[in-house]
């Protein structure tokens, strides 16, 4: 059976549905503050850039730790938060890259559009133990709990912050936030009026993003992007190149209003993207569509109710490997209440997928059509024990259609000291529930199999304990630290069964480390941020194993990465970001270490035009950032010139 690319109808329906939407007359309403946030307008200021203030820690929010809007200095949790103005700075054009900018997270590039990206261990084209989510919506496929990262729509002048928690948070968020969450949160459209375009111009890719925000009534305001980009074709290690040149384009719709105390947000996007051919296998080609709608409103007062549901469409086709065609329908409903010294939270949450998978050249998903579905219940309560000290209780209940129900539990204590410093610890049980991949794949897709799916593969599961600290000293430094151990059982392994490898789960052991980060603000024009993570795996196959491979399948990490990134103003209309990163050698295939080295240099010609230049790997024309077996991509140097118009 041919899969049928729907990228046309659905793309132009869910566009058009939200359209239809948005051209009902706006609420009347004056403009309120809904949760802590006014909805006026932002002033529509110029690109600034020689503002490198260090916030204090309790001046930055986040919400995906305890999904509540809190303070950093308060997070009893191991957090870092890129903000969207260093994004835009760097002139970051991809979701990966920008997750280059938190220290804590493994990013590594395969090709111009295939990454490997984990938290604490794990790291491979198929990572399956970081949560990603947009917004709240989750963007990791059901067919291998990861990420196809080369679809991910990103516009950066849209992007309020980046949260990066690594450490379960399976009591909150569930199954698959094993190692950590990435919650990508965009600005208001409020913060969005007006034009604004931007384009790129490099020998290793090209873009052009084109955004513009306007108001529908006195409370309520849109947002309308588009976005086209194109990327060269990989080097590969062994000479030629991977006839991966990448073209695609995307574009979004936002709209945010008031009816009464109520907030709602209606959100649309759709993308489609194609290599080139290559030979004999030809091109990969992906689209999709999405449609998220969400609803805040009081109850009480001392209560809020928060809705929110999508439903998401994404095809993908690749004679090579596989073709897939999935629709996901997601909805949970939250409720908070403040009494007295509790902060309550409970909620539902439901998600049904289908998809239809043909067989590719070297794998086949049997059955070919697949229908699921998941639902949970969790609560919470942070508990404010005395001034200084609070405790946090999390539980989840959450079934799936493989192994049923799962439970989640969490437990956080926390001490702020002075106001100025958090120590903070925790223990929790994180699971990963399984995918198709580890069910129901099989290698050829016609018998005699090589490789079978596992059926009695069971959810991986991780005890954890971690202890940190995290410090503003004085107005110029902020910094944090956590020690980890996870305890792992279940881990996904093979056994020779017959004469095949069976997917089983045999595989026990730790994964010990440390990771931290530190800002600096030396003086005003001037500030240096660093981070490091160290790891320590000690895996091993569990009694009654006859794995001929081990540990080894289980991801390829260094022992150790560092970076250091320092931007600073260099008068009045420039300044010049300067980021290293070193990454320790990956044992299994063995990659050397490297070193990498990206400078950018911005220049506000007047107050709506700003020129840069930047260049990636500046110090090396080329290098190996992860092995992906016979065909070994090698990351280029790639220079770049960036024109940015926002009128004021």
């Amino acid at each position: 059976m041919t899969i049928r690319r729907r990228r046309s109808k659905r793309a132009v329906g869910a566009l058009a549905l939200s359209w239809t939407f948005l051209a009902q007359p706006a609420p009347a309403e004056e403009a309120l503050a809904v949760h802590g946030e006014s909805f006026e307008p932002a002033p529509m200021a110029a690109i600034e850039l020689r503002q490198f203030s260090l916030e204090e820690l309790r001046d930055v929010v986040v919400v995906t730790v305890s999904r509540r809007r809190q303070s950093l200095l308060e997070t009893p949790s191991s957090v870092y938060v890129i903000p969207g103005e260093e994004i835009r700075r760097m002139h970051v054009t991809t979701l990966p890259e920008a997750l280059r900018l938190a220290p804590t997270l493994e990013v590594a590039a395969l090709d111009s559009r295939q990454y490997a990206i984990t938290a604490r261990g794990f790291n491979s084209n198929i990572a399956n133990k970081l949560l990603v989510m947009v917004d709240g919506r989750t963007i990791y496929s059901p067919l291998f709990s990861g990420v196809f990262w080369d679809t991910q729509d990103f516009v950066p002048a849209d992007i309020d912050r980046i949260e990066v928690i690594t450490g379960p948070a399976g009591a909150a968020w569930g199954t698959n936030a094993v190692n950590g969450v990435v919650n990508v949160v965009t600005r208001p459209t409020a913060e969005t009026q007006g034009v604004q375009a931007s384009t790129t111009i490099g020998n290793e890719e090209q873009n052009a993003v084109a955004r513009y925000g306007w108001r529908l009534g006195p409370a309520a305001t849109a947002r309308l992007h588009a976005r086209t980009f194109r990327r060269a074709s990989t080097p590969l290690l062994r000479g030629g190149d991977f006839d991966d040149a990448m073209r695609g384009a995307s574009a979004g719709l936002r709209a945010d209003w008031l009816s009464g105390a109520s907030s709602w947000r209606l959100s649309a996007g759709v993308y489609d993207a194609e290599t080139d051919a290559r030979p004999i296998y030809g091109p990969v080609k992906a689209s999709g569509a999405h449609l998220l709608a969400r609803l805040q409103r009081p109850v009480g007062s001392a209560s809020e109710l928060d809705v929110r549901g999508y439903v998401e469409q994404a095809t993908r086709e690749d004679r090579f490997l596989l073709q897939d065609d999935a629709t996901l329908v997601d909805v949970d409903a939250k409720l908070r209440h403040v009494a007295g010294r509790h902060r309550l939270l409970a909620g539902v949450g439901y998600r049904h997928g289908r998809d239809s998978a043909e067989p590719g050249l070297l794998f086949a998903f049997l059955p070919a059509q697949r229908s699921q579905a998941w639902y949970s219940a969790f609560a919470q309560d942070e508990i404010s024990l005395f001034r200084s000290v609070a405790l946090t209780l999390g539980l989840r209940f959450e079934h799936n259609p493989y192994t049923g129900w799962e439970t989640l539990p969490n437990i956080r204590l926390a001490y702020t000291i002075a106001e100025r410093a958090l120590v903070w610890g925790a223990l929790s049980r994180a699971v990963r529930s399984p995918a198709r991949l580890d069910r129901e794949i099989f290698t050829p897709p016609q018998p005699p199999f090589i490789v079978a799916g596992g059926p009695t593969f069971r959810s991986e599961v991780a005890d954890v304990a971690e202890i940190g600290y995290r410090a503003q000293v004085g107005a110029s430094v902020s910094w944090s630290i956590t020690g980890f151990l996870h305890d792992y059982e279940r881990l996904r392994s093979a056994q020779i069964v017959g004469g095949s490898l069976q997917i089983d789960n045999r595989i026990e052991g730790q994964v010990r480390g440390l990771e931290g980060w530190g800002h600096w603000q030396p003086a005003s024009r001037w500030r240096l941020s660093a981070g490091f993570l160290l790891l320590d795996k000690n895996l091993r196959l569990a009694p009654g194993s006859n794995d001929p491979i081990g540990p080894s399948s289980l991801g390829n990490d260094p022992r150790w990465q560092w970076s250091l990134r320092s931007a600073h103003a260099l008068g009045e209309r420039l300044d010049l970001l300067l980021a290293l990163r070193r990454v320790g050698a990956l044992p299994q295939p063995h990659v050397p270490s490297y070193t990498a080295a990206d400078l950018q240099l911005n220049w506000n010609v007047r107050r709506d035009l700003q020129l840069s230049f930047g260049v990636r790997n500046a110090f090396d024309a080329r290098h190996v950032e992860f092995d992906s077996g016979s065909y070994t991509g090698e990351i280029p140097r790639s220079i770049r010139f960036s024109l940015s118009w926002q009128p004021s």
